[in-house]
This record gives C-alpha cells, structure tokens and sequence, in this order.
C-alpha cells in the first residue's frame, strides 16, 4: 500500500521555477484542440512571462495567427506515426531527426504532453530535450518527470486541467472559449450576407462515420426550423463530407445555402458566432460554435459524451443514442470492437432533436448573463 502511494506521489508537484519557454504537444483536429484551452489559459495564468508554443498541424498556424488566447507561437510538427497519423504510418526519419534538432535548439523549460495515452507522443516528448516533463501515461508507455494515469473514460476539458495542474497550473476557465478577430466576421458576411432572419447551421459530417446521424434526419430538422422563420446553413470541409452536405441541402423541402468548403476555419468561427443555434453531429463545428457561445444541439453516442459533452446545459442540449451493438455484426462495442462504420446514431429520434432546436431557436434558453440567447 504505500508503494502504491508512493508511486502515485510522483504525479503532484508545484510550479517549475524559471521557466521561459513552454512546449505543448496537441496535433490534431478542431474539438481536440478546443478541450485544451482552459489548460493552456491555466498556463499563462500559472507562468505569465513564459512563452507557450503549440506543437501542433498546419491549421493551427493559420487559425491561430493574430488570434487572442494563450498561444504565443506555433510550430507544425512533421507527420508522425501515432502523433497525429495513424499507427500503420511510415515516418519520414530524415524530416523528423531535423525538426528534433531544431527544437533542441528551441531550449524549452517545460514540455507538455496533452496527446492521449503516450504510447507514441511521450518518447515524441523526450525528444524535445526539454528540460522538465509532463503528461498523460497508458500502462505501456514511457514515463515523465511527473505523470498521471490515462483513463479513456474522463472527459477531456478535466484531464487536461488535471495534467496542467500537476506543474502549479490552477484552473481559471472551464469551457473552451474562442476570440474572433474582425477578419473572422468579415468573412463570414461575405459568404452568408447579414439579413434579419435568425441564422441555423447543420453540420451533418464526423471523421467517424460512426457517429453520423442520417442526412434525411438532418433535412427534416432544417425543415422545422425553417418553418419556424429561420435561414438555414449546411457547412462542411472534409472531402468525405461534400456528398452528406448536399444530400441535406436536396432533401430539404425548404431553401437552404450549401456551405461546403466556402469558409475557412476562422470564418466558419464568424458565422457560428451569428448562429441562433447549431445543430450538429459530435464533431469539431458543434465544439466550435460552443467556444463562442451559440447555442447547440449535439448528436452523440453514448460514451462519446463523457469524453467529449458539453459541461453546461444553459446553451447547450446534447441528444444521446444509447445502442451499444453494432448495426451490422451485432457486436457489443463497449466490451469488444468490430471494423463496421455504420452509424451508431442513426435511431435518434428526429422528433427529439427538432423540440430542441425549437428550444433554443424561441430564445427560451438563457445565456449566462441572464439575456436571451435568440432575440
């Protein structure tokens, strides 16, 4: 027992003295990004003076360049195998061995790893040479100076708080919240003109077909909330995305404005923010729309909202499908795991989503300084 304690001990500590520069390592999507924020503003809070340097994709940099927020600087990593890529990816040894040398050069104090179990992302991280380390660890992979455990089921806003607070970072915000900048809201009216009818937006996509609730159920959502006075969006970037965008937008009886791929990141930011509500599956628009504050209703397997649900309910209705077998095979997926990708959302009641969305359209939510949400 106090072995046990005694090991367990090696993951609390207080702030790192001297620390100048901050590595934060978190290369992937959209929502992955979004879950980190309050532990990057507990950063900043806990080492004001510190530069922090996001080791993350391309999209960041764009994204993020002239935004507001606790990032100082972005560096895109080079594909890596299980970092951002699938296990099954062949490095590029020559580019990785170069872009290692070139952050050895960089001299951070700190290295965070916000990168899930670090099979992969913590020997990543031991190669910055940091000078001290920090993060999550699975049961197979490497240590850190300081460590805690990597669950699957904790939700990632408190994981990541966890993680940071393990080098003197308290907490100073919970939900994710983004900034825009005047280009973002330009954007945005040039491809959807300002008008007085309430704004939606559907996002029918997911990077896992999985949790793609039917475009037919989507369609009859539009529906309703067009008939309810509003303007309806149907918005998508994935190229896998092009053909669910457009099977809403044509079963549609209504109008509604086919937005694939005609917005950047930041400007689709700019017209969420414009959103009397959005309707969407568990995917990077539906977190997004949150981090600014529009009022969302969110389509999630059962397990995914642990990981992944919104914290308040003010704004915000998650609608939840509890089927735990497979559509195809029949497998029972939280004890076992089968290749199908057919979706696991698909029974969601459309009715349910739709009094929801009315909801929130009518402006009987209330945002959290008491005003309506919808005027």
């Amino acid at each position: 027992m106090l072995r046990g304690k005694g090991q367990l001990m090696q993951s609390y500590g207080g702030r790192i003295p001297d620390v100048r520069r901050i590595a934060v390592l978190r290369a992937n999507a959209i929502g992955d990004f979004l879950f980190t924020l309050p532990a990057l503003d507990a950063l900043r809070a806990a080492y004001p003076d510190a530069e922090i340097v996001l080791l993350g994709q391309r999209w960041h940099e764009a994204f993020l360049a002239g935004r507001p927020g606790p990032v100082d600087r972005v560096i895109a990593i080079p594909r890596c195998r299980g970092v951002g890529e699938p296990e099954d990816f062949v490095n590029d040894t020559d580019a990785l061995d170069q872009f290692f040398a070139r952050m050895v050069e960089e001299r951070f104090d700190l290295a965070i790893q916000l990168h899930g179990g670090g099979r992969y992302s913590n020997p990543f991280v031991h190669r910055l040479q940091s000078r001290f380390t920090v993060g999550l660890k699975s049961a197979e992979a490497a240590p850190l100076d300081r460590w805690m455990p990597y669950v699957y089921f904790q939700h990632e806003i408190p994981r990541y708080l966890e993680v940071v607070a393990m080098v003197g970072a308290g907490m100073v915000t919970l939900e994710p919240r983004v900034t825009l900048t005047d280009g973002d809201i330009r954007e945005a009216a040039i491809v959807v003109p300002l008008d007085d009818a309430p704004l939606v937006v559907l996002h029918p996509g997911a990077g896992d077909p999985r949790r793609r609730w039917p475009p037919e159920k989507f369609a009859a959502v539009g529906d309703a909330l067009a008939a309810a006075g509003a303007r309806v969006a149907v918005v998508g970037a994935r190229e896998d995305e092009r053909q669910v965008v457009e099977a809403v937008v044509d079963t549609m009886r209504a109008s509604a404005e086919n937005l694939w791929e005609k917005l950047s990141l930041g400007g689709l930011a700019g017209l969420l923010d414009r959103c009397a509500v959005v309707v969407s599956n568990d995917s990077g628009p539906l977190h997004l729309a949150a981090a600014v504050d529009t009022p969302t209703v969110g389509i999630y397997w059962c397990f995914n909202l642990v990981n992944a649900g919104s914290l308040s309910r003010t704004l915000h209705r998650p609608q939840l499908s509890w089927r735990l077998e497979c559509p195809v095979c029949g497998i029972n997926c939280l004890a076992d795991h089968c290749d199908h990708d057919a979706s696991f959302v698909a029974d969601l009641p459309v009715e349910q989503v739709i009094a929801s969305a009315l909801e929130l359209l009518s402006g009987q939510a209330q945002s959290s300084d008491g005003v309506n949400a919808v005027p």
